[in-house]
């Protein structure tokens, strides 16, 4: 079958998880054309071939907060320069290659494409569960305004989709139908990885603003391994009980695999990946970005780690080392038979393509 596959650039969680969906897809046979916007593209353009760069929308995010003005000027003054290249490759697309379905990691162009041409779509985030999935108060509390925001636009993103296949690392019921709730997609290496106890906290952090982090981290005396919070490092830099790494995905991997513990921002694939491997989390949630809080409240909740949404209150974290135990009882429970549940969910949709 002729698939046209859409991965949203923001972040690299969608490019990884479409990456393990390609690498399946074109395992079966199918043919795959690629759109992908920012980061995506490159990554995804060296595994496989037909991958056309579109533009897609970015945030720009300082000190923890998302910077609404300058993310939506951006994105004003990029789909501007990016709408003729979308528009180009879009006809092209259609000219040459004539896909039979479409799948989308919350990309709109390929959605648009689809729509305009009667072709079946399937979409495949773990975003929709903000708008297709019920929450419970606690969830929501004191962020009703930002839920209905962003709910909003998700729900504007890709309606009326044939399927909806969304990843959650809990439970949540579902509310509207075409809908499927699945465990997060998991790269190989992941799978791969063997976990086991250890005594460093692996750090991750891209963000700035987190010089305060670092100081509680040095004044715990626990052995820290840190990635993001010094760029273009060569070799490891050694202050104190903290070694922060230059970016290596085996030694990121193995260091997430033999931690204690995991403590970053509340990005959905590092938080599924430390639930699998059964590594507590302390997650700080970008503010003003409502699925970062929601993965992080929902992350307390199951008992599998702690959410930290002002940063400066650096007292969650003696209580988050404090409780590790508790957390490694609940993460003990936690099981997940690889990607296997979502990838035969999607095997049986291209075999009902015709009919969807």
């Amino acid at each position: 079958m002729r698939v046209l596959y859409g991965v949203v650039g923001e972040g690299m969680g969608h490019a990884m998880r479409s990456r393990v969906v390609l690498e399946h897809l074109t395992g079966q046979g199918h043919q795959i054309e690629i759109m992908a916007s920012g980061r995506a593209c490159q990554f995804l353009a060296a595994r496989f071939g037909g991958v056309n760069q579109i533009h897609g929308l970015h945030m720009i995010a300082e000190d923890n907060r998302v910077r609404l003005g300058r993310t939506v000027w951006s994105n004003v003054l990029a789909g501007i320069t990016g709408a003729p290249r979308n528009i180009r490759a879009y006809f092209d697309l259609i000219d040459d290659f004539r896909p039979e379905l479409v799948i989308s990691d919350f990309e709109s162009w390929t959605y648009f494409y689809a729509k305009l041409h009667g072709v079946p779509i399937i979409s495949i985030d773990n975003m929709q569960v903000i708008n297709r999935c019920l929450h419970p108060p606690e969830i929501l509390d004191g962020v009703r305004a930002e839920f209905e925001l962003t709910r909003a636009f998700v729900k504007s993103k890709l309606p009326s989709c044939d399927a909806y296949l969304i990843t959650a690392f809990f439970r949540a019921p579902i509310r509207k139908e075409r809908t499927s709730l699945f465990p997060p997609i998991l790269r190989p290496e992941i799978l791969a990885a063997t976990p086991r106890p250890g005594e460093h906290l692996l750090v991750y952090q891209t963000a700035t603003g987190y010089d305060a982090l670092a100081d509680a981290l040095r004044a715990s005396g626990v052995e820290c391994r840190v990635y993001g919070m010094r760029r273009d490092l060569a070799e490891d830099q050694v202050d104190r009980n903290l070694t922060f790494r230059p970016f290596s995905e085996t030694t990121f991997i193995e260091d997430l695999a033999s931690c204690r513990a995991v403590i970053a921002n509340a990005g959905f694939t590092l938080m599924g990946e430390a639930v699998h491997l059964h590594k507590p989390m302390l997650a700080f949630p970008l503010a003003r970005q409502f699925e970062q809080i929601l993965n992080g409240r929902y992350l307390e909740r199951e008992g599998f780690g702690m959410t930290v949404e002002d940063p400066s209150d650096l007292g969650r974290l003696r209580a988050f080392l404090a409780r590790l135990d508790r957390m490694e009882e609940k993460l003990a429970t936690y099981r997940q038979d690889g990607n296997g549940a979502l990838l035969a969910a999607l095997d049986d949709l291209l075999r009902r393509a015709p009919s969807l």
